[in-house]
């Protein structure tokens, strides 16, 4: 219990910083004279998380591959896991540079908002679009720094970079009045801000484990296989949880700004929990990657067990805190009558979602350690597949309701799907 604190803690603490940015960037909005400000970042930031995160197999292939190489007592394979998460990194975003119209466009097509929020959301995009390079190997330095159990490494770099984008945000939007084009800057700049500490914490790890770079086991063929195959498979399995996301935000797009607006507030209650959550499904991943690496199953259960419950136990705080609590976090992020009431109508899901989907975040923390991608990719593939015509049909009769219950069932049918492989999948690791 006391090893999943002390890794936990710092990874909760550091994650919360994440969506309490969200939060600064959705009220800066929500303080403006129209709804489009809050619904254009709202998109614009759907895109990114679109598009960041299904680069997010950087960090948990590094972590998971790294951990169990050092678990193993290689450090030049954990360093070799390092490179070759870099080079896909800088390659990825190059790429992304090239084809930022068409990321543009196609988001367009797909979220039918209307043309003021539209105008303003590629505003928003074509902005911080720039922060590529530093995202990208933000998450290859996560995921290293994690394999080494330096959460409080992490937790440095992340307050700092959202500390720095939180005080440019209100000093370029409230004080100098540039709108979504001062969320997006400092964005940017604070995404640069943490990778240089990221770079910094680095190499303090890399002078704390022995190990050497070793040009030829960066670019061992048989390894960049089972890389590629393994960000392939969880490429497409964060691709599927953001379309989700971006299907949720699409469809109630189509029912107006004001609900519009009212989902992203509420989703930040979700992002909240669910970054807060992943503090334990990190902890139990580099710990259940250690175990796999050293063969220690016995230890593998025991921290399955403690890591679950000390999250379960958190996901019904949140839940709690929501209910007691809903009407002021909703006025901190808008003063706008209508969105604030639509907002209240819709609490009661935020405050049901953290105890449903705590069990698929413990799942997935888990399935990363063990680096078992492909069932990751395959059941949420499932769940995505019955989620969409679900909640068409349950939106044609409760509206929002009906589209927050789909979401609901979505993420329990993650857990479920899981579980049922669990016992098998855990027993296989350790052969």
């Amino acid at each position: 219990m006391a090893s999943i604190w002390a890794l936990a803690l710092p990874i909760i603490l550091s994650n919360i910083t994440i969506p309490l940015l969200g939060a600064v960037d959705a009220a800066v909005m929500g303080h403006m004279e129209s709804a489009a400000y809050l619904g254009a970042v709202a998109i614009g930031g759907l895109i990114f998380d679109y598009i960041y995160w299904g680069f997010g197999f950087l960090r948990l292939s590094t972590t998971g591959l790294a951990a169990q190489a050092m678990g193993a007592g290689d450090g030049a394979a954990a360093r070799a896991v390092m490179g070759r998460a870099t080079l896909i990194a800088l390659v990825g975003a190059m790429v992304l540079w090239l084809v930022q119209g068409y990321i543009f466009q196609a988001a367009a097509f797909v979220i039918e908002a209307s043309d003021e929020v539209e105008v303003l959301a590629q505003t928003y995009f074509e902005i911080r679009i720039w922060s590529a390079p530093a995202a990208l190997m933000n998450y290859a330095l996560m995921g290293w720094i994690l394999a080494c159990k330096d959460t409080k490494g992490v937790l440095i770099q992340q307050v700092i970079t959202n500390v720095v984008n939180v005080v440019l945000d209100l000093w370029f939007v409230m004080g100098l009045g540039y709108g979504v084009e001062g969320v997006a800057v400092a964005t940017v700049i604070a995404q640069y801000c943490g990778l240089g500490i990221g770079l910094l914490v680095l190499r303090k790890n890399m002078a704390r484990h022995e190990g050497q770079w070793e040009r030829a086991r960066i670019f061992q063929l048989d390894k960049i296989k089972q890389l590629l195959s393994m960000n392939m498979d969880l490429f497409i399995r964060t691709v599927c949880l953001l379309s989700a996301f971006a299907w949720f935000t699409a469809q109630g797009a189509k029912l107006g700004d004001v609900v519009l607006a009212a989902n992203a507030i509420l989703l930040q209650f979700q992002q909240f929990t669910s970054y807060a959550l992943d503090g334990f499904a990190h902890a139990v991943e580099v710990l259940s990657a250690h175990s796999v690496g050293a063969k220690k199953r016995d230890e593998f259960k025991k921290n399955v067990k403690a890591s679950t419950q000390l999250a379960f136990v958190f996901a019904a705080g949140f839940s709690l805190i929501y209910i007691l609590f809903d009407s002021q976090f909703i006025a901190f992020f808008t003063d706008i009558e209508e969105v604030l009431v639509m907002a209240q109508d819709y609490i009661f899901w935020v405050a049901l979602l953290p105890l449903v989907s705590v069990w698929s975040f413990q799942l997935d923390g888990i399935y990363f350690g063990l680096t078992q991608t492909r069932i990751l990719r395959n059941m949420m593939v499932v769940s995505l597949v019955f989620y969409i015509p679900l909640s068409l049909w349950m939106m044609q009769t409760y509206n929002n309701h009906g589209l927050w219950a789909a979401l609901t069932i979505f993420m329990g049918l993650r857990a479920i799907t899981l579980g049922i492989t669990f016992p098998k999948v855990s027993q296989r690791a350790f052969q």
